[in-house]
């Protein structure tokens, strides 16, 4: 489940922001379950309401990957859901998540209300497989603030997303990089296979990505995805120069570079490949990379 932390004073001033006098609009197992459902099918203005302040803002500067990688957390599904909501004799709600790769039937306990602070118990399995043992068991508290149940914890863990996107930014920033240098390599790759077929290199990136109708053609070779193709992918910023006044043959010579976008959250290496086919990296703050870099395989 969410591996994150919180500070015990962090704690305190999430469940006693509201005042032990505040009445929370709705019950926590209606809260809990707009937020599974949410959860379920990736609505993020929905589940954003059922966080603390502290964290709604930390959720709304996270990266697009990492909002969808929190919402997958809290259903144990990799796909966006159609959720379907019914009660069970007790009472207690039951939630279906269904996607293409497979579904979860999710059971809302009964409620154990201390002051500002409820706790839920909750049972996700695949909707499939009866087996109990199956069965992960998740203890989920939220906690009142301003008028509303909002999310504390999963388990024993507090959620503190602040912690977290910086986690998670340091996990994506080291994909981001490493993609970034096979993506520019691809591109070699791809101009490379142009230049063979066309007797000249592309005039741009656009001219390698797919096509959309007929055959592939100098226009739309069909070498490359079109996020590529845009100069824009993983958080990179791609750019292509063709070297001299010649693009005629194999003589003719181009430069490569890839830029992280945002610097620092997207990535820090700027990479570069130069006329000769060679690569280089090293952090630019942002800025594009040169052949003065040190060389990388």
């Amino acid at each position: 489940m969410l591996l994150c932390s919180l500070s015990g004073n962090a704690a305190a001033q999430e469940s006693s922001s509201s005042g032990s006098a505040s009445v929370a609009s709705g019950d926590p197992a209606t809260a809990m379950k707009e937020i599974l459902v949410a959860a379920c099918s990736h609505d993020e203005t929905t589940f954003r309401r059922f966080l603390t302040v502290r964290n709604a803002q930390a959720f709304s500067q996270m990266t697009a990957a990492a909002r969808t990688e929190l919402l997958k957390r809290f259903v144990l599904l990799e796909d966006v859901g159609v959720p379907s909501v019914t009660s069970e004799k007790s009472g207690q709600r039951v939630i279906q998540c269904q996607t293409p790769q497979g579904s979860a039937a999710i059971h809302i306990g009964a409620t154990e209300l201390h002051d500002n602070v409820a706790f839920l118990p909750v049972d996700i399995s695949d909707a499939s497989d009866p087996d109990p043992a199956d069965t992960h068991h998740i203890s989920m508290s939220l906690v009142r603030e301003d008028r509303q149940w909002k999310i504390l914890s999963i388990g024993l863990v507090f959620l503190d997303l602040p912690s977290l996107a910086a986690e998670w930014d340091r996990a994506e920033s080291a994909q981001n990089e490493k993609a970034a240098l096979a993506n520019l390599k691809s591109l070699s790759a791809a101009i490379e296979d142009y230049r063979r077929t066309y007797l000249r290199l592309p005039e741009s990136l656009a001219q390698l990505g797919p096509v959309d109708k007929g055959a592939a053609s100098a226009t739309a070779a069909g070498l490359i995805d079109a996020q590529l193709a845009s100069g824009r992918k993983n958080g990179y910023s791609f750019r292509y120069v063709i070297v001299g006044a010649n693009d005629i043959g194999a003589p003719a010579k181009y430069e490569l570079s890839a830029t992280p976008q945002p610097y620092g959250r997207a990535g820090k290496t700027s990479f570069f490949r130069d006329s000769s086919g060679v690569y280089h990296g090293a952090d630019h703050q942002g800025a594009v990379g040169s052949d003065s870099d040190p060389k990388i395989e």
